[in-house]
């Protein structure tokens, strides 16, 4: 392995060690940054997209915990002791922490002379002493969750607690020039982390987790302003709209058909006018969440070029979940002052369905809806992608690919066994064949499981239930994404095989045995995430 103190002033490895750049949001759904069909202005993003590539079948885990417990350890999250949330449910897969035998990638990466940082969100256990210098982080500025997004912020969040390098921080210490919005916060802080590792002449893997867009919505009220009355066209319209410009932009084979509205969403035309401006600023409240997050790529990307290592540095832009309907049709509207910091306001169903375009489900489940996100990938020494004349990426990856990749990158080592403890092996596959257009990325079986939603993809073929007792759906992935015709019925023994490699998967990745009901439907509050 490669010690940080080796490098001393050479930079050779710049030319084929990049910096890594790992950028995750929360609850953002599928459609609602403007590469992915959004009216949201991301122009950053958009730039990010333009100068690199954009992945179309990328997929998480479906929720928030599982996800980043993927995310850093390459594992499905069961193996990694996350198959839930955070509270122990006292079997292996549901252990609500970071297990003994997962590594980070920090940890790997740190190894191999990384600078390792991180900025954000935690949620991987930390009130079970998981934190983030304790698994291979040098740097770090965190919550030990989430939603917080104001240093004046009270409410159902307003307790939570800062940390800088292992030490609570007040969250009006000057050293943060407060009072803050995390956006900028988390992205400053990281800026200063990179000003270190290049002090120090070494590669850096900086992991910013945003809190933005969660719950409860809020944003600074002059963002918030440039949207209110632009969502009074209402989700019906706009999901059409988004649904064309996904089809004009290639994202999307128009022989999918979008989704119909369910049932429990009311038309936008049913709703009174007093109902509609309430919607409207409920949503304009979330997309300044989204433009806030596009402002500080862009002042991420200018900090980069400004230091000369923006060529050098693969930046991952990616949501850990689908569009979140908690809170239901109605979504909530609380406070004086609704996005403020002293407000409580989630999105609800009804925005999600415009979130998730043109897919089906939420947050939570193992349909597209839950598990599809954005990625964007920029790296200009090296990007230079095998992809048809659109510019996407249509091969099904997954969060569990960030660890090979980052492993196959920085040349690093992914151990074994470290002291006596075995190290279970990484689940996923490098990216590189993809962003460089050099060798193969072999097709493999890809595999889901969440309160009890499951899921299977291989090749074309996807199956998926909702629930422990739901029923088993076949969608054919090639031509109908938006899984809206069940071919259980009419390939039953394609449906039997794969539901028998799902549970072969289930046995094998800790996802089963599942918790005792009486526990598990502890671990299971409302907006626990």
């Amino acid at each position: 392995m490669v010690a940080g103190a080796m490098l001393g002033g050479d930079r050779s490895w710049a030319a084929s060690r990049p910096n890594i750049i790992l950028i995750m949001v929360d609850d953002m759904g599928f459609s609602d940054i403007g590469p992915y069909g959004s009216e949201i202005p991301t122009p950053h993003l958009d730039a990010l997209a333009a100068g690199g590539v954009r992945f179309s079948q990328f997929y998480n885990t479906g929720r928030c915990c599982p996800t980043r417990a993927s995310l850093l350890t390459g594992l499905y999250s069961h193996q990694a002791g996350i198959g839930h949330m955070t509270a122990d449910q006292g079997v292996p897969g549901y252990r609500g922490q970071l297990n003994d035998h997962c590594v980070t990638i920090a940890e790997v990466l740190r190894q191999a002379g990384y600078f390792t940082a991180m900025t954000g969100k935690w949620h991987v256990g930390f009130e079970h002493g998981v934190t983030p210098w304790s698994r291979g982080f040098d740097r770090s500025l965190n919550l030990p969750a989430g939603g917080l997004h104001f240093s004046d912020q009270t409410g159902s969040k307003g307790g939570t607690k800062l940390f800088k390098n292992g030490q609570q921080v007040a969250r009006d210490d000057p050293q943060f020039d407060p009072p803050w919005y995390g956006t900028d916060l988390w992205t400053e802080q990281g800026i200063r982390f990179i000003d270190e590792a290049r002090q120090r002449d070494q590669p850096f893997f900086w992991y910013l987790a945003h809190v933005a867009p969660h719950f409860p919505c809020m944003a600074p009220e002059e963002t918030i302003a440039k949207y209110r009355g632009r969502y009074l066209a209402g989700w019906d319209a706009l999901r059409r709209e988004r649904y064309q410009r996904q089809i004009d932009s290639g994202l999307i084979d128009p022989r999918w058909q979008l989704e119909p509205r369910p049932e429990q969403i009311p038309a936008w035309d049913s709703l009174s006018q007093s109902e509609q401006r309430r919607y409207d600023d409920m949503m304009a409240i979330y997309a300044a969440m989204i433009e806030e997050i596009d402002n500080n790529i862009g002042k991420l990307v200018s900090a980069l070029r400004n230091r000369g290592e923006l060529e050098d540095t693969l930046i991952l832009f990616l949501s850990d979940n689908g569009g979140n309907a908690e809170a239901g049709v109605s979504g909530r509207y609380d406070g004086q002052s609704p996005g403020d910091p002293h407000s409580n306001v989630f999105i609800g169903r009804c925005w999600a369905h415009l979130n998730n375009t043109p897919f089906r489900k939420y947050k939570h489940y193992n349909h597209e809806g839950g598990i599809a996100t954005p990625l964007i990938a920029h790296w200009p020494a090296a990007i230079q992608p095998k992809t048809g004349k659109d510019g996407w990426i249509r091969t099904s990856t997954h969060v569990i690919d960030l660890m090979a990749t980052c492993v196959d990158l920085a040349q690093a080592e992914y151990p074994d066994q470290i002291d006596q403890r075995m190290i279970t092996p990484m689940q996923g596959q490098s990216l590189k064949p993809l962003l460089t257009g050099e060798g193969t990325f072999p097709n493999r079986t890809l595999f889901w499981e969440h309160e009890g939603n499951a899921a299977i993809r291989d090749g074309d073929h996807k199956l998926v239930r909702q629930g422990m007792g739901g029923t088993w759906e076949l969608f054919d992935m090639e031509g109908d994404r938006t899984e809206q015709h069940d071919l259980a019925q009419d390939h039953p023994e394609r449906a039997a095989e794969l539901q028998k490699r799902w549970r072969e998967w289930a046995r094998s990745a800790k996802v089963l045995p599942k918790p005792g009901k009486k526990k598990s439907k502890k671990a299971k509050p409302a907006a626990r995430d």
